[in-house]
């Protein structure tokens, strides 16, 4: 794992106290999932809330399934985050 990744993994973990192993987890659940479809996006946002134990305004999980859904994800992790907190 490079110095970017182990950073990168760091941060979510302070923000989010959700590890790596069980971010992995995730990502392999999803490595084939159509992120064009808002069922499937909720799906993961709901269980990254849950996983994080950070309780997500319906108005908020609309916002972060519309981005994804709409391919307008951030490019960085900063304006992630910013998505996130709003």
């Amino acid at each position: 794992m490079s110095d970017f990744q182990k950073n990168m993994f760091d941060q979510i973990q302070k923000n989010s106290n959700i590890k790596p192993d069980q971010i992995f987890k995730v990502a392999e659940s999803v490595k084939n999932a159509d992120f064009s479809d808002e069922k499937t996006v909720r799906r993961l946002v709901k269980q990254l809330a849950k996983m994080a134990d950070k309780p997500i305004s319906k108005e908020k999980e609309d916002k972060i399934v519309k981005s994804i859904v709409g391919n307008k994800m951030p490019a960085d992790m900063n304006s992630l985050g910013k998505l996130f907190k709003k």
